[in-house]
């Protein structure tokens, strides 16, 4: 079975070594980064299965991190790391999208617990997560897409994201503003263009059924109707 992949972001090098070197006894594979701003580009270039951010760090700290990655990706679990206990900047680590909270000091024990349990939880939710839409088998998941017993398309992860709201939504109209901001980041020119292309991709991708169909509602957004 491959390991899975952990992205942990802490500033403290002793720290990070050891909670490092402890999650690869318990054969995770675990990517290290001391700020903010590699981690957000070794979480671009690679594939972690779950987050663990420190709240403090320098360059971008793990809440500003975790509002950037919530931005392009709302599934992958989230752990925050942090010194602080007051009850405000818990509530705020919840408030952007963390899934759990650990407070330093910390056993290490308890952090594996608690990154199996999300790892868990997450697998049981994506179970759950391969739609149909028409004659198509959407594994939002593995970010598959197939017709009947065809070969199945790989979607890219933006492409994966915008067909599950999509078909979330589906024969409802999904909000133009809203999807632009929560999978782009931003509902401005250039992002809005750029959703127009994604949803061009993802009708070439689901033409073989033509009962399946993406309207561009104007000055609202697009509905799916299947």
């Amino acid at each position: 079975m491959p390991k899975t992949t952990i992205l942990l972001a802490e500033d403290e090098p002793a720290l990070g070594q050891i909670i490092k070197e402890s999650l690869e006894t318990r054969d995770f594979n675990v990517i290290l980064c001391d700020n903010g701003e590699k981690a957000f580009e070794k979480y671009q270039s690679e594939t972690p299965e779950i987050l663990v951010l420190d709240v403090m760090m320098p360059k971008k700290d793990g809440f500003t991190l975790a509002k950037d990655i919530r931005a392009i990706d709302d599934t992958i679990p989230i752990i925050f790391l942090t010194a602080k206990s007051q009850t405000q900047d818990v509530v705020e680590g919840f408030t952007i999208g963390g899934n759990d909270y650990l407070k330093k000091p910390f056993s290490m024990e308890e952090l594996i617990v608690r990154i199996n349990n999300l790892l868990n939880r997450t697998q049981a939710q994506k179970t759950s997560e391969v739609l149909q839409i028409g004659d198509y088998t959407f594994d939002f998941p593995k970010q598959t897409l197939q017709f009947n017993a065809e070969e199945k398309l790989q979607l890219t992860h933006r492409e994966a994201h915008l067909l599950f709201h999509l078909i979330k939504n589906k024969n409802q109209v999904l909000d133009r503003s809203i999807i632009l901001n929560k999978l782009w980041g931003n509902d401005d020119f250039f992002s809005a263009r750029s959703m127009d292309v994604f949803i061009s991709k993802l009708r070439k991708k689901l033409q073989s059924d033509t009962n399946i169909q993406i309207l561009n509602v104007r000055g609202f957004g697009y509905k799916l109707i299947c």
